[in-house]
């Protein structure tokens, strides 16, 4: 499998895209006035603490107060029966250095920890763990081993006196005992100076900025089916290929600058594949689609045979409708950066030996997933259930708001209903205050029914309340909108 990753880069905005074989499979969008804060380490004033949710509110100079759980406060790894009230760990006042893990995503404020780690390209330090721990999705026990000895070796040499710990990184497979060395220097330097910055930093500063996206893309991304990373910013090409240089030798010859007229993003129609990632419905080839729902609770995702009939019997039509499902579903789940609670609804199969293929492919097309996922299998209702985790907004949080038209409703009361709304209204208004005539500003739909088809309804109600109720089309209202006018 060959990889592109293309950068775009504006004075508003970063965008990154990951391509994989043409098609793009990860979009990651940071505006210049609301930046990603996940990572960033800052220096915090308890606020309020709640024992019974079991958790405290922190201000580290963000618009909305952050929130911190009692698990994120006690030493790693202890266990649930062991935690102490929280009341007993923070009080209010207390100044505390914290880490952002989660970002503020709608009204929720960022999610905080006290477990800071900071994170290279093959090592990630852990301030107060002082285990050595190897990524699972390193299968090898021989490489495993090997690992763990070079890094443990290298953090006596250099970090005798340093408290901490380190986890090895996926990409770190195939190492060399130099490369993991550098980068323990390069991440024992940068703690060095957050541990003397905490220090004397003032309440709700930023102690530690975690890279630019241009730059985490090169240490997060980056893996050995990457051939290329374009990007079409000349001066910080210049920034990148120094990045490089200094952390990551072995992929600066990966790095071209883009010169071209046309906008580096209609590559591989990046572009495109952006507009229709906002959309509900998802075309597979095959003819049937995808619906997905992204909601506050969880995302759900159905799949319908839609114009795909099969060439054998209806069973096979499902299989394989199911089959390119669940790649397509993985991919949509990067793509749009969809978190938390997923559950898919495919296609009812009868047979076990296809329930269980599908869910092998799934579960193999989210090996290639950046985020920690977890598929648990089928309910006694059918559904796929899986969750994975969130850690910055989707894409769809990113780049849209709820319509102010609907209210996020995603649907409109008929032109039937608000008719009859306004009708109840005026008789509403006729027990209350007894004006001599009525004037109802509404939509030009509402208006033309109220003239057409329930004209019989507005002359009864003229006559029972023995008035006349006159309408004014008002073309900026919407179709829910109306207002009554008592003269």
């Amino acid at each position: 499998m060959s990889g592109e990753v293309l950068i775009n880069l504006t004075p508003m905005e970063t965008r990154v895209a990951v391509v994989e074989n043409g098609v793009l499979q990860e979009a990651y969008i940071e505006r210049s006035r609301r930046r990603g804060i996940v990572g960033n380490i800052y220096k915090g004033k308890v606020i309020r603490v709640l024992p019974g949710m079991q958790a405290a509110f922190i201000d580290i100079g963000l618009e909305r107060a952050a929130f911190i759980h009692a698990q994120e406060v006690m030493p790693p790894n202890t266990p649930h029966g062991e935690l102490v009230s929280i009341s007993q760990l923070l009080h209010q006042g207390q100044s505390l250095v914290v880490q952002v893990a989660k970002d503020p995503i709608g009204s929720k404020g960022a999610r905080l920890t006290t477990h800071l780690s900071i994170p290279s390209r093959y090592l990630v330090y852990m301030a107060d763990s002082p285990h050595t721990g190897v990524s699972l999705r390193i299968e090898d026990e021989a490489e495993r081993e090997r690992l763990r000895k070079i890094v443990d070796a290298c953090h006596e040499e250099f970090a005798s006196g340093i408290g901490g710990g380190f986890i090895i990184r996926t990409v770190a497979e195939g190492a060399g005992r130099d490369e993991i060395a550098q980068d323990m220097q390069f991440l024992l330097r940068l703690w060095q100076k957050v541990d003397e910055q905490r220090g004397h930093a003032g309440i709700a500063t930023l102690i530690y900025d975690d890279l630019p996206l241009f730059m985490r893309t090169l240490r997060d991304v980056m893996r050995d089916d990457i051939e290329r990373v374009r990007i079409d910013s000349r001066e910080n090409y210049f920034r990148l290929k120094q990045f490089a240089c200094e952390f990551m030798p072995n992929i600066e010859s990966h790095i071209e600058y883009y010169p071209g007229e046309r906008p580096i993003f209609d590559l591989f129609s990046v572009e495109d594949e952006l507009q229709k990632s906002l959309q509900r419905k998802v075309q597979l080839k095959s003819g049937g689609y995808l619906v997905i729902d992204q909601t506050e609770a969880m995302t759900t995702i159905d799949v319908n045979t839609g114009g795909f009939v099969g060439h054998r019997n209806l069973e096979e039509t499902i299989f394989k409708t199911n089959l390119e499902a669940a790649t397509a579903i993985a991919r949509q789940l990067r793509l749009r950066n969809l978190g938390g609670i997923i559950i898919i609804d495919f296609i009812d199969m009868e047979e076990s030996e296809h329930q269980r293929q599908v869910l092998r492919v799934l579960e193999k097309a989210l090996e290639r997933d950046h985020a920690k996922n977890k598929l648990t299998g089928v309910t006694e209702l059918g559904l796929v259930q899986l969750t994975r985790k969130r850690t910055r907004e989707s894409l769809e949080q990113v780049l849209c708001e709820p319509c102010h038209i609907c209210q996020g409703r995603g649907t409109l009361k008929t032109p039937e209903t608000v008719c009859y709304e306004i009708l109840r209204e005026i008789m509403r208004n006729e027990r209350a205050y007894a004006p001599e005539k009525y004037t109802v500003l509404a939509s030009q739909a509402v208006v033309d029914r109220l003239l057409d088809e329930e004209s019989a309804a507005v002359a009864d109600l003229e006559g029972f309340i023995g008035k006349t109720i006159r309408f004014q089309v008002e073309n900026h209202y919407s179709q829910e909108q109306y207002d009554i006018v008592l003269m």
